[in-house]
């Protein structure tokens, strides 16, 4: 059976006291928006829509970045979430087959869910998720008679006896294409907010004679984030589950409690994770790197019996290959550093390409930006790059080549030569002693004079 999502990211989110959609607020370093949309691509669907509203230019970006094949439909006015899913009718023009409804602002929806969600559609034509709630609270209440659901009553509308139900409603709803936009058609806004609901359909399913039914999850899986506090709750809990998995795979994580992944990082196995790492987004680590601590890593990859840190920072388009070391305070941006190559102490590595085996001497930097464009520094195999060196890109150095400390280097080395340039050497006998007794006569007469 074919799927396609609707993700709906209309709101305001008025309670995150925010310019910014609330869909478009952080966990793991990717908006809300992006761990809803993670989650329904593990369904494989045939479309996926995303319905905007409230500063949906921006959001119409966010969703683009994360696939540019998705389609946005924008929600004018915030009529409720059956209006909202009735705006992605005309992009679900000519599709066969299941709809799945999700929230751009409820990310921990597990993907395995969803797929109980689509197995029971064989035998129900209306699917909701629903939990049990430790504090029902204002969640819409799950009518029940045995298996079967019987319809969805908002707080705003429940009564006494349906608000002491605890089995909730997540707002996530399954059902055919057809069957959900004929049952839609026929959604009144007759309620205490004067909105379309979503989960008005259940309802009227029941009422036509079709089936409906509920698949359980946790409540942790629903959470929604409506202010900053939840936000922050909900961050939590991200990197407490992340760092979990990360364990169960065979990561060492040595103080866990003080590592931040992003939602897409990748860490192999046997990888070893010191105190105080930052992953932000696009990390992938092989098995068997030491990432050490206070180190900062994005957009990065680092491969097998690597090691970065401490205090290093790589950023994006930086690749380690094998066995290279990056020591403490050394910065590696959009750089290729070859097999076994060492960037031990205070080095600045951008716009660059070096070969296996070279090492790299502290204080050494690429001078790669003249003001309006980048340049390219190409270091060849087993050279040695002397402390304090300056590479003025646009520059070659070939394999075996080396540079004396301190040199500045403006023209291409070729290989198996040492490039030195620096100042002449000049020394001036007896001038430090003579120097520092004029200094220090002159401080003695101004005490005196004071």
């Amino acid at each position: 059976m074919n799927t396609a999502l609707i993700v709906l990211a209309a709101g305001r989110g008025t309670r995150m006291n925010s310019d910014l959609p609330k869909v478009l607020h952080e966990i793991g370093q990717s908006p809300l928006l992006h761990h809803a949309m993670a989650a329904g691509m593990a369904l494989e669907p045939e479309r996926m829509i995303v319905v905007a509203g409230h500063g949906a230019e921006a959001v119409e970006r966010a969703a683009s970045r994360f696939d540019e094949g998705i389609v946005t439909v924008r929600q004018e006015s915030q009529d409720g979430t059956g209006h909202a899913v009735q705006q992605a009718r005309a992009a679900l023009e000519g599709f066969s087959g299941d709809v799945v409804v999700l929230y751009g602002d409820t990310p921990f929806i597990r993907p395995d869910t969803l797929e109980a969600m689509l197995a029971a559609r064989a035998r129900a034509d209306v699917v909701v998720l629903g939990f049990e709630a430790a504090d029902p609270g204002r969640y819409g209440r799950l009518v029940t008679t045995g298996d079967a659901l019987d319809r969805i009553v908002e707080f705003k509308d429940a009564n006494e006896a349906t608000r002491a139900i605890t089995l909730c409603n997540s707002g996530v709803i399954a059902a055919d294409r057809d069957t959900l936009f004929s049952l839609l058609d026929r959604v009144t806004n007759d309620n205490a907010s004067g909105e379309y609901y979503l989960t008005d359909i259940v309802g009227l399913a029941r009422a036509d004679g079709l089936s409906a039914e509920v698949v359980r999850c946790d409540e942790a899986e629903t959470l929604g984030i409506n202010t900053r506090a939840e936000l922050a709750a909900a961050e939590a809990a991200f990197q407490t589950r992340i760092r979990r998995e990360a364990m169960e795979d065979g990561v060492t994580l040595l103080a866990p409690e003080t590592v931040t992944f992003a939602r897409d990082t990748v860490v192999g196995r046997d990888t070893v994770i010191e105190p105080n790492v930052v992953f932000g987004p696009g990390v992938t680590i092989e098995s068997g790197a030491k990432i050490r601590a206070f180190s900062h890593l994005e957009g990065c990859h680092v491969s097998r019996g690597a090691t970065v840190g401490p205090f290093a920072r790589l950023r994006p388009g930086a690749e380690l290959a094998e066995e290279v070391h990056v020591g403490n305070f050394v910065e590696i941006k959009n750089a290729q550093i070859g097999t076994g190559a060492k960037v031990n102490h205070l080095t600045y590595l951008g716009d660059a390409d070096i070969g296996a085996g070279t090492n790299i001497g502290a204080g050494t930097i690429t001078c790669n930006y003249d003001g309006v464009f980048k340049h390219r520094t190409t270091v060849g195999r087993d050279a040695f790059i002397g402390s304090n060196t300056m590479l003025v890109a646009p520059v070659t150095l070939g394999d075996g080549a080396m540079t004396a400390t301190g040199t500045v280097v403006t023209h291409n080395v070729p290989a198996g030569d040492m490039a030195v340039g620096r100042a002449r050497q000049s020394n001036k006998p007896g001038f430090a002693t003579r120097f520092f007794d004029k200094l220090r006569a002159a401080k003695a007469a101004k005490s005196k004079d004071n």
